[in-house]
């Protein structure tokens, strides 16, 4: 623990009460704010957690400062919007409630909707405690390395690299210290949830974006499918029988289903009874890195 590094940030002493977190979870998704928009912001703000050297992560709320806000990956327009509204929500509460807690809240609050939404009523787990950071306490230059450049998660890639796509998700993924049944799971989970980046549809392997499903899965692993490489790291989707196409994917997507490591944890959570352990593992998962950097829970 002594070696552990944490970039500056406000020590917190305040908390809040179960019935404070449903009151400001009910703001949030009442807010004008998309599910999405929600769930993206606390993605991106959490992302950056690095377990090489404890650097980034939720705590300070970094992302709404420079170098954070401008940076491509974080698509600094819906940033801007998401952050002006959490910045009102703010201010309406008789509590004093940090940035960086509201982020991550209201990515809580938009997935434990998504899953009601699914027929699971399930919790995500939040704890109280993450502290702003200021600009004076931010070395803007030193951050510039963790910036994003890909992120399969919300399969994004800022331009093409000799790295292969997949590649580049397996080093996202030992950054920030996750395993390969966590990978499989946030992978689902994000993809159905629609959060790509630009909102493409690429992997978007469901009829119902928006709620917490294994939908991806079983689109994935059906024997009815088949996939037509169409360009440089895009695919069709299409029906066996009829030829029409059904989704497009990436070789992110795509690699859930040729790996066979990782076509083993895809069968597993396409199964009928396993719909309720993917929704679990996904919330585990979630949970997991938006307390990455919460060295006060370990």
């Amino acid at each position: 623990e002594d070696l552990i590094w944490q970039d500056p940030i406000p020590v917190v002493d305040y908390k809040l009460t179960d019935s404070e977190v449903e009151e400001i979870k009910a703001k949030l998704l009442n807010s004008g704010l998309t599910q999405t928009e929600l769930i993206n912001t606390a993605w991106d703000s959490a992302r950056t957690f690095r377990a090489s050297d404890y650097r980034g992560g939720a705590n300070g709320s970094r992302i709404r400062l420079a170098p954070q806000k401008y940076w491509e990956g974080n698509e600094p327009q819906r940033l801007e919007k998401v952050l002006n509204k959490l910045t009102e929500i703010q201010s309406s509460l008789a509590k004093k409630v940090s940035m960086a807690d509201l982020i991550v809240l209201g990515g809580t609050a938009a997935i434990e909707k998504a899953a009601h939404d699914g027929g699971y009523k399930i919790t995500v787990p939040f704890v109280a405690g993450r502290g702003d950071a200021s600009d004076e306490m931010t070395d803007a230059e030193s951050f510039e390395a963790l910036e994003p450049v890909h992120d399969g998660y919300r399969n994004w890639l800022k331009k093409d690299y000799s790295i292969q796509p997949e590649e580049l998700l397996l080093d996202k993924t030992q950054l920030m210290s996750l395993t390969a049944p966590e990978m499989t799971a946030l992978i689902g989970g994000m993809r159905v949830l629609g959060t790509n980046f630009g909102n493409t549809k690429h992997g978007v392997f469901t009829d119902k974006v928006g709620v917490l499903s294994n939908d991806f899965f079983v689109h994935l692993t059906d024997m009815n499918n088949s996939w037509k490489p169409v360009a440089e790291n895009l695919y069709n989707i299409v029906d066996r029988k009829s030829g029409n196409v059904k989704f497009t994917a990436t070789k992110v997507d795509l690699v859930f289903g040729s790996n066979s490591i990782l076509r083993a944890y895809a069968e597993m959570y396409a199964q009928d009874d396993n719909k309720e352990k993917f929704v679990k593992d996904f919330v585990a998962a979630w949970v997991k890195v938006m307390n990455a950097d919460r060295y006060d829970l370990k």
